[in-house]
């Protein structure tokens, strides 16, 4: 394990590039309150975070990661366009992977700009690509914009869009909806007994559990008209299922895309975007003919990405986490920014670099 004082130093060199290409550095409590995390993720980021109860300020999680924080503070008094650098620690459980540590360092590096975002995409990605030049990273991309357009596009209902939304971040739980809703597996164990019943609170069993009764009632009724909608048809899951197993350099992939378009409009403005990012990537200097996309990309991470998302990865060492990860995420602006009836949003892209997987990965190739 790299000793934390050369993981703090190499953490300032990182936050040093980053301070003079125009960041300004700012902090972040480690205290985090856990009433803007559970509203934002519900109860599943507490699997993911440490959780700790202070008799002042009442329940409080570990900095789960820097984001969060830094939104906020920019939504209360940050100019317009803004950069901001930090460094810290951050917690994360790691129940399954227990080879990981449960805290490390990050740097990160983040943009608000509503006049250009798209050349802001590129900036952040651009400068830590620059940064990480010597250790010669394999870079994935994706772009979650595509995949949230392709569901709101699809031909079905509201409710069952909003549910597909809700779990694209959950590959297994999307999957197993999204074939429910194309008629391709059964329904769960026990609704179709619900369903057939006339009433199915007319009931001798004793009312238990936080729902109203007409809480329950819609419930049914919503499950009603979910089982009598019409399945998704085999054509839109098949050109979904096409975009989500795209995995070819961003220099090819428009023209795939190009092509999905055609019998998924919804997505046209989504590409659209994408092939104006690229151009701005070649510009700073990416070479995208070997830039990789993958259409899946992203759907593991944090919820609050929603545009473009990017990765750098030590090919020569799989079993270590990515050592830079970021992405857009607009929609957390408009989330944190909505208080008091005040609603505010800005478009915002960042990323963080692990700075003491640099040191492990320079140590590997330092005589």
């Amino acid at each position: 394990m790299t000793d934390k004082a050369r993981v703090r130093t190499e953490a300032a060199r990182l936050l040093g590039f980053f301070e003079a290409h125009g960041a300004s550095v700012v902090e972040a409590d480690i205290l985090q309150p856990a009433e803007t995390l559970l509203d934002l993720y519900g109860e599943d980021i507490r699997a993911r975070a440490f959780v700790t109860q202070d008799p002042v300020h009442g329940e409080a999680m570990l900095r789960p990661d820097f984001t969060v924080p830094v939104v906020q503070m920019h939504m209360v008094d940050g100019a317009e366009p803004a950069r901001y650098a930090y460094m810290g620690e951050v917690f994360r459980k790691q129940e399954e992977a227990t080879h990981r540590a449960s805290e490390h360092f990050q740097v990160g590096y983040e943009v608000f700009d509503r006049t250009a975002p798209l050349e802001a995409d590129a900036e952040v990605f651009a400068l830590i690509k620059e940064v990480l030049e010597p250790l010669n990273l394999r870079a994935a991309t994706g772009d979650m914009g595509l995949l949230l357009a392709a569901v709101r596009g699809l031909k079905t209902t509201e409710r069952r869009k909003a549910a597909l939304l809700r779990h694209i971040w959950r590959p297994r739980r999307f999957r197993a909806l999204l074939d429910r809703f194309a008629g391709r597996a059964a329904l769960p164990k026990g609704r179709d007994a619900l369903l057939a019943q006339d009433d199915p609170l007319d009931t001798s069993a004793p009312h238990i559990g936080l729902r109203s009764t007409s809480e329950i009632a819609d419930r049914v009724e919503a499950l009603r008209e979910d089982a009598a909608a019409a399945p998704i048809s085999a054509q839109e899951v098949e050109l979904l299922d096409d975009l989500l197993a795209l995995r070819e350099t961003t220099g090819h992939v428009l023209e795939h895309l190009r092509d999905i378009a055609v019998d998924m409009p919804a997505i046209a403005s989504a590409v659209d975007r994408l092939e104006t990012r690229a151009e701005a990537l070649a510009k700073r200097g990416v070479d995208i003919a070997t830039l990789d996309f993958e259409g899946s990309y992203g759907r593991t991470s944090m919820e609050y990405y929603d545009g473009f998302v990017f990765g750098f990865y030590a090919e020569s060492r799989p079993d270590l986490p990515p050592v830079a990860t970021g992405g857009r995420y607009d929609a957390l602006t408009r989330v944190l920014g909505n208080k008091n009836g005040e609603r505010r949003d800005i478009p915002a892209v960042g990323g963080v670099i692990r700075p003491e997987l640099i040191l492990t990965l320079t140590e590997e190739v330092t005589p």
